[in-house]
């Protein structure tokens, strides 16, 4: 066999007992019925769960299919709309966990494999690589995710939930969106962004987020600029819209700047930038430096709490 694909096969044989089938059930007609599937993972030795908000939005009931065919009943831990992500738990034994990757190192042109059950398919795989990294992403329902993966793996409905992982078969996304009618265009919530959520999840029940009101893109930032301001950071973090009657759109910020600083630390990415608006003392008058053109500009904003 090739050495390409010993490499696929190997990084899904780590992680495929870990992903799992949800099916939700809600009353129609006076009766509990299933009504939709997606995706999860296993993703801590006591039973939790990631899946997307939206694939449990509105289940009365939320069974959890592993892989050898056990389906247990899955208590919701909470959710996050704005990321997409939701935590579940199951009372099981003898599950599998998936391994957490670290996307501070991702590259644009890096393979990644998807794993999950489109059209209840169940473990399905598709290849492909990361085409952009710290996107934001519009979901249908209107709302932003920020520090999105775009790849080219193919994903369809059902996918939802499910892992996008790297060739040593560690976790770098959780799949949540398709764009409808696009070819080559799918979407995966950053896992550091992620594990964050979950932290807060499991902790607090919510997650707290300030926002600014930004559309962003991960960057490199210019070498010559990067010397001649002797910056520490060799990304940046492009913003490519700002929203109006927002944070961003009351200060100086304007759309092509790159955010190189925030809060007076170093921010080459918009996992960073996302830490930093999960702290409630933000919701203060915050430093931002940004490149425009080729000057380095310090600005100041004041991050409001994101209302779910």
């Amino acid at each position: 066999m090739d050495t390409f694909s010993t490499m696929i096969i190997g990084a899904v044989d780590k992680i495929k007992n870990a992903v799992v089938k949800i099916d939700i059930y809600k009353t129609q007609n006076g009766k509990l019925r299933a009504a939709g599937s997606g995706s999860g993972f296993i993703f801590s030795s006591d039973g939790f769960v990631f899946t997307n908000s939206h694939v449990v939005e509105g289940a009365e009931k939320i069974m959890v299919s592993l892989l050898n065919e056990n389906e247990i009943e899955a208590t919701l831990v909470g959710k996050d709309p704005d990321t997409d992500l939701a935590i579940l738990k199951i009372y099981a034994q003898g599950h599998s966990v998936a391994k957490l990757g670290d996307t501070s190192e991702l590259q644009i042109g890096q393979f990644v494999i998807a794993i999950g059950n489109p059209y209840g398919f169940q473990h399905t795989v598709t290849t492909g690589v990361v085409s952009a990294l710290g996107r934001t992403l519009q979901t249908q329902s209107g709302r932003m995710v920020d520090n999105v993966i775009q790849s080219d793996a193919a994903l369809n409905p059902g996918n939802s939930g499910g892992p996008m992982i790297n060739t040593d078969g560690e976790v770098i996304g959780v799949n949540t969106a398709v764009i409808q009618g696009a070819q080559g265009l799918s979407f995966s919530v950053d896992i550091n962004t992620a594990k964050e959520i979950a932290r807060q999840i499991i902790r607090d029940g919510k997650v707290f987020k300030a926002y600014l009101g930004l559309q962003l893109q991960d960057v490199p930032v210019n070498e010559k600029v990067r010397q001649h301001y002797k910056l520490p950071n060799r990304g940046g973090i492009f913003i490519t819209r700002i929203e109006p009657n927002t944070p961003a759109s009351r200060s100086q910020l304007l759309e092509g700047d790159i955010i190189v600083s925030f809060n007076n630390k170093v921010v080459s990415n918009s996992n960073e930038l996302f830490k930093e608006l999960t702290h409630r003392e933000i919701l203060d008058i915050t430093n931002i430096s940004v490149i425009r053109h080729t000057e380095l500009l310090n600005f100041i904003v004041v991050p409001v709490e994101k209302k779910v």
